[in-house]
């Protein structure tokens, strides 16, 4: 009797040893990943491929900015494993800026900026020296500039740099535009429904949290063809090389969030890789 009670005891034993390395192996394939995204479309990107992520595995806790400065000190801080809000040109600008060694680990889409106006209907309408404003963020000049540019309103100089263009590169204004560059990105959605200037130039992700209809609502809309302003995960450099990264990336750029975005913004935010 007694060695059948010894026997039967060592089994449990064994079993709960079992069911805990089990639990523990468990625990050690969720990874947690911290990723820092604008509110729209982001993060709700982003909440999209959270149950997607969660089934391959990794936990995904998503830390909403209002601004264009505090995600990226908040990935140097190491507070974030990542960040998705910016594009290329300005990932490049910031690095330069403050140090950063941040790498692109992945593209995954573009938002184009819009030409908002209340008083008038087309660009053509736009009068002689109209009031142009957009925001202060300098990586967005060359690409508001060239868009500008595109549709027949400045010449910039030959040979420079179109992502880097500022205004003083500006040789032809026919129309004797006046540029207004000092308000913040994210102001420019009630600086519009204000009414102040004739024309107001917006990033589509803070229209989109304006309630303004990107696809609709512009008068002139950024083409996306050849757009070098594709909205990426940045990471600390050798980041990219986790396995949760090239997952997270993996998903995002998965048709189920191509289509999303597609459905969900009707046009007002591209997929990257379609």
């Amino acid at each position: 009797m007694k060695k059948w009670f010894s026997l039967l005891v060592a089994a449990v034993v064994v079993l709960a040893l079992a069911a805990c390395g089990k639990s523990e192996s468990a625990e050690e394939k969720t990874n947690k990943l911290v990723v820092g995204a604008s509110n729209v479309p982001h993060a709700e990107i982003l909440e999209k491929a959270k149950p997607i992520l969660k089934e391959k595995g990794i936990e995904l806790e998503i830390v909403t900015f209002q601004d264009f400065v505090l995600p990226n000190k908040a990935l140097a801080d190491k507070e974030l494993d990542a960040n998705y809000f910016q594009h290329i040109p300005y990932l490049e600008a910031q690095m330069k800026e403050h140090g950063y060694d941040f790498v692109n680990a992945g593209g995954i889409h573009i938002e184009p900026i819009g030409v908002y106006s209340k008083k008038y209907k087309s660009l053509e309408e736009l009068p002689n020296g109209a009031k142009i404003i957009m925001s202060n963020s300098v990586a967005d000049h060359g690409r508001i500039l060239s868009m500008l540019e595109e549709k027949g309103l400045i010449k910039l100089k030959d040979g420079v740099d179109k992502t880097k263009a500022t205004i003083d590169d500006i040789v032809e204004n026919p129309k004797n535009l006046v540029f207004e560059a000092d308000i913040e990105a994210g102001l420019l959605p009630q600086v519009y429904k204000n009414d102040e200037g004739d024309a107001v130039l917006i990033n589509a992700n803070y229209a989109l949290d304006a309630g303004l209809d990107p696809a609709k609502d512009p008068i002139a809309v950024e083409s996306p063809e050849n757009n070098p302003y594709v909205n990426i995960i940045a990471v600390r450099k050798g980041d990219e090389k986790r396995k949760e990264i090239q997952t997270l990336v993996e998903v995002l750029q998965s048709k189920e969030i191509q289509d999303f975005i597609l459905q969900k913004y009707n046009g007002a935010v591209i997929p990257a890789t379609k």
